[in-house]
């Protein structure tokens, strides 16, 4: 089977193109080893689940994985503690019914069935006991992978679940428990209050004050692209200037993985087929003798980036409802794009905060600036759209309410319109 450029759901390195990873996996192994409870919170499609998935494939040997993800939970699962205890016993029950981890006993496995169906009542105390048999009977160090946290973010019930882990995690040195808790999400699950609003007064606070900080670079380097692109060009035998090309991509995208991928799974499935389609018929021979013909050109990325700031996809869908969600993002945002402010830097600004862990914006020499090329233009784009299709509304209002003005009253004398 032939390897793609993927930007649907989790990559597999042997289906698909990658940016080799290894030294990212290895530095999380070590706040594993080192006993850290911690919060991968990047931005949306920024390879968190690959890299879940890839961690829990790589050290299996080493530890026994639980990994779930809350993705798809509905509210019923959070409307009290009986409900949320039984899910949780469900997903765990899923990935020992599927061999997702091993060593697992027949006790464990029937008890974690029975509390999952729905006339149990496990409470947040019967779980934590059934955490601790869990690792007190594992042969390897336990580890704890929660994927989509952000589904849950809004719920007390997992509040209180995080306090449970929490207290597990004090009490760690004589009671069996967890070597390493991982949560995944775009909100950092220590400061839920970026995340949760009780009314408006307010704030909830996290009891993941714990958690070590996650300082692993998931941003891909031009050399990181530059090994992706290498593996393409030696399977499909397409020229190339890797490096220039790799940095190139790396200007427009900042390193942010799904850009990345997405201009070269364009620059692949779009311009380099179109470029196949112009070659001589003495080139298609080439070709079908299985030596490609075309080759990748700065021009080819540049086509390629076109089509991505012209097309809707899901990254931008949801840039659209998080701007619309926070007007003071919002603002921001066309501060820096058209008035040119220079706003400094502040992690404890909410508003700034929240577009960097969106990943819109980042910390440049203390200022806040739009993270990549490609989304300044997008946004700009957007606002300018925006800017023209409310100057026209308006003067559509302006003029219509000048006609009334001047145009005769059509009414009878009842004041009934003919």
């Amino acid at each position: 089977m032939r390897k793609r450029f993927n930007v649907d759901g989790l990559c597999y390195p042997d289906e698909h193109y990658m940016v080799n990873i290894n030294d990212r996996l290895e530095q999380i192994q070590t706040l594993i080893d080192d006993g850290k409870y911690f919060v991968i919170n990047r931005a949306r499609q920024y390879g968190k689940t690959t890299t879940l998935h890839m961690l829990a494939q790589k050290f299996s040997s080493e530890y026994q994985i639980f990994s779930i993800s809350f993705e798809g939970l509905g509210n019923s699962s959070y409307k009290d503690e009986w409900s949320f205890c039984r899910k949780v016993y469900g997903l765990l029950y899923d990935v020992i019914y599927y061999e997702e981890t091993s060593e697992v006993s027949d006790e464990i496995r029937t008890e974690c069935y029975r509390m999952s169906l729905n006339d149990a009542r496990p409470d947040l105390r019967t779980l934590s006991n059934f955490f601790s048999l869990i690792c007190k009977e594992s042969g390897k160090p336990v580890v704890f992978i929660i994927d989509e946290v952000d589904q849950a973010a809004d719920q007390e019930s997992f509040l209180d679940f995080l306090g449970m882990l929490r207290d597990k995690y004090m009490k760690r040195r004589s009671r069996p428990t967890f070597r390493s808790v991982i949560l995944a999400g775009v909100y950092d699950i220590k400061n839920l209050k970026l995340k949760i609003r009780k009314g408006q007064e307010s704030l909830y606070n996290s009891p993941w004050n714990i958690a070590a900080k996650f300082m692993v670079d998931m941003s891909f380097s031009p050399k990181d692209i530059a090994g992706m692109l290498t593996e393409y060009k030696d399977d499909s035998n397409v020229a190339m200037d890797i490096d220039a090309i790799a940095q190139l991509i790396y200007d427009y995208t900042g390193g942010y993985p799904f850009l990345v991928s997405r201009i070269c799974q364009l620059t692949e499935e779009a311009v380099a087929e179109s470029s196949m389609q112009s070659v001589s018929a003495a080139s298609r021979l080439n070709e079908a003798s299985g030596s490609r013909c075309y080759k990748w050109n700065k021009s080819d990325i540049l086509d390629a980036v076109k089509q991505l700031l012209n097309e809707q996809n899901t990254l931008f869908d949801d840039m659209g409802k998080k701007l619309s969600d926070s007007k003071e993002l919002d603002n921001i945002i066309r501060l820096i794009l058209f008035n040119g402010k220079k706003i400094p830097y502040s992690p404890d600004e909410y508003a700034i905060n929240l577009g960097v862990m969106f990943g819109y914006l980042k910390n440049e020499d203390g200022l806040v600036v739009v993270s990549n090329r490609i989304f300044e233009t997008r946004l700009y784009n957007r606002y300018l759209s925006e800017n023209i299709t409310e100057n026209k509304l308006a003067d559509t209002a302006s003029l219509g309410f000048m006609e009334t003005a001047r145009a005769p009253s059509w009414k009878n004398m009842d004041g009934v319109f003919f």
